[in-house]
């Protein structure tokens, strides 16, 4: 991992906070959001994701569904970052006169490529149906959906796993973002299950593990192979909350803004100035 991605990663959490920060917390989850960023990072910014910011909807792109849509700040900061729109856009999150909704809309915002990602358990669907239409118009386009091991209760998730494997969808890859909590707790403590690896290999998928945090890790597995006819699964290993001590590994902060004591923790280990943080509150007029 390069000096370059180390801060550019810590400028996509600091830009998710400013956001979060910005709105007053509407609809904010921090925690779920840091979780991903490397793997974001990675997709768009280390060659993995064919895009154009400037034509999203270019016909030979390759497709990423971020399931998890309660992430939506992860999503919103990495298009910004990416080029899809301003980063000042990023500050009127959630505001009346916004695009950059708490659970991110295809229609509005360029780069999204699917709705109704609130409602966990559907973006597996969505992206196995992507590929699919890809395999049928023999397109090299590939797809790719992020997924939270919390949404693996759902049983879309399952009915969409069988389908995908048997429709030989070698193009499409999931991402689980294994970070073992879930809104009220831990994942196994919900499920019983503490290692999905041996399920989704049971159901004729082609399993890779990566650190989740680590870009170098998570380059070599998306630039796995595969196995022909079969779709991927990167495990990537998370920490809810990275990034801030006080949130890692915290079912706490789920869906939580911090107090006054809690806010120079953040401030502190996210490099935030005060300057940045009346800057960000300047779009007030939107909210």
């Amino acid at each position: 991992m390069t000096r370059e991605d180390l801060q550019n990663i810590r400028e996509l959490r600091k830009d998710i906070f400013l956001a979060a920060y910005s709105s007053g917390g509407s609809h904010a989850h921090l925690a779920s959001s840091f979780s991903i960023v490397e793997i974001l990072y990675v997709l768009y910014m280390k060659g993995i994701l064919k895009y154009r910011s400037g034509e999203p909807l270019w016909k030979d792109r390759d497709i990423l569904v971020i399931s998890k849509g309660h992430a939506s700040l992860a999503t919103y900061a990495i298009l910004a970052m990416a080029g899809f729109f301003d980063r000042e856009e990023l500050f009127t999150f959630c505001g009346g006169k916004t695009r950059l909704g708490g659970e991110p809309s295809m229609l509005l915002v360029p780069g999204v490529e699917s709705s109704s990602t609130g409602s966990l358990g559907h973006g597996l669907s969505f992206g196995a149906g992507a590929a699919l239409a890809n395999k049928m118009d023999k397109s090299g386009s590939k797809v790719y959906v992020i997924i939270g091991d919390g949404e693996c209760e759902e049983g879309t998730i399952w009915e969409a796993a069988m389908s995908a494997a048997r429709h030989r969808l070698d193009n499409l890859t999931a991402i689980l973002d294994n970070n073992r909590i879930q809104k009220m707790g831990s994942v196994v403590d919900a499920t019983g299950i503490d290692s999905w690896e041996s399920r989704w290999r049971a159901f004729g998928w082609h399993i890779i593990r990566a650190d989740g945090h680590d870009t170098d890790s998570l380059a070599g597995a998306f630039g796995d192979p595969g196995e022909e006819g079969k779709p991927r699964l990167v495990i990537a290993d998370t920490v809810k909350g990275k990034g801030v001590s006080i949130m890692e590994n915290n079912p706490d902060w789920h869906f939580k803004m911090p107090n006054k004591r809690e806010l120079k923790t953040v401030i502190q280990e996210l490099g935030i100035t005060g300057e940045e943080l009346l800057n960000c509150r300047k779009h007030t007029s939107w909210h």
